[in-house]
């Protein structure tokens, strides 16, 4: 959504002989893709979310529409005209104040039935109405059906199915809006927004249930009776957290029960690959052009393809619990404890969807206003255990822990993931004030298709190749030559980096093959285990057997907890520059994770040590 507070785009001059600009609003509820259409329609690049600054400045554009210049501003998202957040205010007062030709309202396909509500407002309001109904991949993957021509003859406005993202059935609109404009035309001079006539709309949310029953379909929810039994455990104060943590328990070891096989099998047929197909072709060329294509290209770019398995069946169950409903439960719970952080549940969100990627996580605290809790959220997001970070600790839980063992070590380390956050939160709390108010809907439950969890899945694969694919190679490759370079009075450059950092790691337990592998972890962790290959002169199917022989569980546990907390990587620095606009603010986010992993992997390493005598 685009927020009045956003310094708007300057319209240009009207040209000569066109007249008066006729003015059309975008309006919807948050999070409906608002401003993905206003890009789409005017070719501008508009932020996503809240910022704080002016309250009455708009994001707007000119654009020619049926042969009439059309100024369309685009209006910050609300959920009720009738609503007192500061958002809500300012649109009333926009539309009160401004005498628009006509209304665009843009509504999410998958939630019409808490959405229709908004609509019925502004149609009472007595402008011309063209409801875009958005999202429409998403609504052919949930089954959800809609009968848009009987719903604009109950509603008396055209309504359009779209996704404003792929541009589906774009002609369509600019058709419709093309016909708005012309409506506009016929009705003569525009006209000011009558609230009186909101007072006469009688119970709405009454009318927007029978107006869009039999015409707007969702596949079956459990009934009321039911969601409130299983919400008395699910969301009991005291049981509800434990629960969670149970079935995300239940939800790793179903990962490695599925996916370990899986893993090994791409494996086996990776090394085939590499022995009757890359070595044959290769064995012409010079013996060290061959070590660099198979021991450190190959070695590298194999061992993160076998995680592929793996990580695709994690996100098809993390798909099923997000998608049922029960992750904005959780973030439900943990709203009570993230406001004695300065923080709310939109916050513990953010961290979930870091889960997939930090990055898309700290764009997404965009939705909230005030920069004290956007920034404090961009400051514990980056401990969100990751894809990336997640292929690290399936190698290592897998290695060095039996299979029963290793579903508890990956769920230990969530529980690190949300400890680090809670714990910065808490320290930082009174440095970044936040007093926004935060109010949270809970869905209702259902059960996601296979066809859409799939497609979630194969959605956050491709991503994480995607972004591995632009590191993977170049780091690799630098491995390799950190590995067989010599410098001076050591073997490689990689003994002499692993010597320079040996008196900040060796009390953490990190030898120096692994804290080169640390160092371009810091770039993307999506190269951590590849370079790690590369180090031991390994394949992937070697690889545990080496790290076995190196580490201990102690050790390797030490390994893990830093890698958890310390950055990232650099995409999502880059990031954290971007959305706090502070570079100082960036540079104060790295050293704060750095002294925080080293801390935490000293106390652990140091205290299991003594603990063992």
């Amino acid at each position: 959504m685009t927020s009045p507070c956003q310094k708007c785009h300057t319209p240009p001059p009207l040209p000569k002989g066109k007249g008066t600009a006729r003015k059309l609003a975008i309006v919807g509820l948050p999070n409906t893709g608002k401003s993905t259409f206003f890009n789409r329609l005017t070719g501008l690049s508009q932020r996503v979310g809240n910022w704080p600054g002016l309250t009455v400045d708009l994001a707007r554009a000119r654009i020619l529409l049926g042969g009439r210049m059309v100024e369309v501003v685009d209006l910050p998202g609300i959920n009720d005209l009738s609503g007192y957040s500061e958002d809500e205010e300012v649109v009333r007062k926009v539309l009160a104040d401004t005498p628009f030709d006509a209304l665009v309202v843009v509504t999410n396909g998958a939630q019409l039935e808490r959405q229709w509500r908004l609509v019925l407002q502004l149609k009472a309001l007595g402008l011309p109405v063209l409801v875009l109904v958005n999202m429409a991949d998403e609504m052919k993957q949930f089954g959800i059906t809609l009968d848009e021509a009987a719903l604009a003859q109950r509603l008396d406005a055209p309504v359009v199915r779209m996704s404003a993202r792929k541009g589906d059935n774009w002609v369509s609109v600019l058709a419709h809006l093309t016909a708005l404009e012309t409506m506009a035309d016929k009705e003569g001079a525009p006209h000011r927004a009558d609230f009186n006539a909101l007072a006469a709309t009688g119970s709405l949310d009454k009318v927007a249930t029978e107006m869009l029953d039999t015409v707007y379909r969702v596949p079956p929810i459990l009934p009321p009776a039911l969601t409130q039994r299983v919400d008395h455990y699910l969301m009991h104060p005291w049981f509800g957290l434990p629960i969670f943590f149970l079935m995300m328990g239940l939800l790793f070891q179903a990962t490695y029960e599925i996916g370990k096989p899986l893993q090994t099998l791409m494996g086996a047929g990776l090394d085939g690959l590499r022995d009757y197909s890359l070595r044959p072709l290769i064995a012409p060329l010079p013996a060290i052009v061959q070590s660099l294509l198979v021991d450190g290209v190959w070695s590298g770019v194999s061992t993160v393809l076998t995680f592929v398995p793996i990580l695709f069946v994690f996100f098809t169950l993390m798909a099923l619990v997000e998608d049922s409903g029960y992750l904005a439960r959780a973030a439900f719970l943990m709203d009570a404890l993230m406001a004695r952080l300065g923080l709310d549940g939109r916050s513990f969100v953010m961290h979930l969807m870091g889960f997939g990627c930090n990055v898309p996580a700290i764009m997404g605290t965009r939705i909230m206003r005030e920069r004290n809790m956007r920034l404090l959220s961009m400051l514990t997001i980056p401990f969100s255990l990751c894809s990336a970070r997640l292929q690290v600790f399936l190698f290592f839980s897998a290695a060095l822990f039996s299979p029963h063992v290793a579903p508890w070590v990956l769920l230990s380390l969530y529980v690190m993931s949300f400890a680090a956050a809670i714990l910065t939160a808490w320290l930082f709390r009174s440095r970044f004030r936040s007093d926004e108010l935060f109010v949270m809907e809970v869905p209702p439950y259902r059960l996601p298709g296979i066809r859409h969890m799939t497609n979630r899945a194969v959605g956050e694969v491709r991503g994480f190749l995607h972004l591995a694919s632009t590191f993977i190679l170049l780091g690799v490759v630098l491995v390799w030559v950190l590995t067989h370079i010599p410098a001076g009075s050591y073997p490689t450059l990689a003994d002499a980096l692993g010597a320079l950092m040996a008196p900040v790691l060796d009390p953490i337990g990190i030898k120096h093959e692994l804290s080169v592998a640390l160092l371009f972890g810091f770039v993307a962790k999506e190269i951590l285990l590849g370079s790690m290959a590369v180090i031991y002169n390994v394949p992937e199917s070697g690889l545990g057997a080496v790290v076995t022989a190196q580490l201990d569980w102690v050790s390797a546990y030490s390994f893990m907890l830093f890698t958890l907390i310390y950055v990232p990587c650099l995409s999502t620095i880059a990031a954290i520059r971007k959305e706090s606009k502070s570079t100082g603010f960036a540079v104060f986010s790295t050293l704060w994770s750095l002294l925080l992993a080293w801390c935490v992997s000293a106390v652990f390493y140091q205290g299991t040590r003594w603990l063992q005598g």
